[in-house]
């Protein structure tokens, strides 16, 4: 039986990621993001022949009103969704409290929080019609620990923490499985956009060890929905081998 998964923020790293893979397992994929060449650029290599089911919606999860808007007009195209990734977030800036710009801070809780409550409050009426519906949260080591310079991006993390928390318990009359990715160092985009473009700095991030890969989040989060029914991994947090928390790792 054919599947429905939603991706937010599935123009890069462990969106795209998870839309290569559960294209793969012949699920309808929904891809979203703000840019929509990338979208269009990404259903277009996943399925040039059109043989897999792909539908890009280009909107900002920050507005609430294009969140509605968009997954409104699903419901002409799918009969539910069964699987929501929550991927859609960022870190922005790296500084000391005193020295943060607070435009960084808006643009981090609107999109790592607002953005999922928007989101997954849109996408409800369509999850309800799921036979077996999900949402997998995608959080950060950051959500478990605070560190120096990490100020609202951790605490926004956090915030996805206790959401995750809240939905599975909110959810659970409903029979809304809820789960949660924590993922630490990951080699994607995310310190490109962390440095607004600083390639050396995103480069230092990296160097010296074996970070996370895209391919394994979007594994996990196969992993993750393949459990049977009555099985619910509430909560997982990965980092790479050479990284023991936010603080400890090795580097050669």
């Amino acid at each position: 039986m054919n599947k429905t998964i939603l991706i937010s923020g599935a123009t890069s790293g462990f969106g795209e990621a998870t839309a290569r893979l559960f294209a793969q397992q012949d699920y309808t994929v929904i891809i979203t993001g703000r840019r929509i060449e990338r979208l269009n650029a990404l259903a277009n290599s996943i399925s040039p022949d059109k043989s897999f089911k792909i539908i890009p919606l280009c909107f900002d999860v920050r507005s609430r009103e294009d969140c509605f808007n968009a997954i409104q007009l699903l419901g002409s195209k799918v009969d539910s969704i069964d699987l929501l990734v929550n991927n859609a977030g960022l870190a922005a800036g790296f500084d000391l409290f005193e020295e943060a710009s607070i435009d960084d801070w808006d643009n981090m809780i609107d999109t790592n929080v607002k953005g999922i409550l928007y989101l997954t409050k849109a996408c409800l009426p369509l999850l309800k019609k799921s036979d077996a519906p999900q949402i997998i949260n995608i959080g950060s080591t950051a959500g478990k620990e605070v560190y120096q310079k990490g100020n609202v991006y951790c605490a926004s993390k956090h915030a996805v923490d206790a959401l995750s928390k809240a939905m599975r318990i909110d959810l659970l009359h409903l029979g809304i499985k809820v789960s949660s990715i924590n993922p630490g160092l990951s080699e994607t985009e995310f310190s490109m956009v962390r440095f607004k473009g600083d390639q050396q700095k995103a480069k230092q991030v990296y160097e010296g060890l074996k970070a996370l890969q895209a391919q394994d989040i979007a594994q996990l989060i196969q992993y993750i929905a393949q459990l049977p029914p009555h099985v619910c991994l509430n909560d997982v947090t990965l980092t790479c081998l050479a990284q023991a928390n936010s603080f400890y790792t090795i580097r050669k």
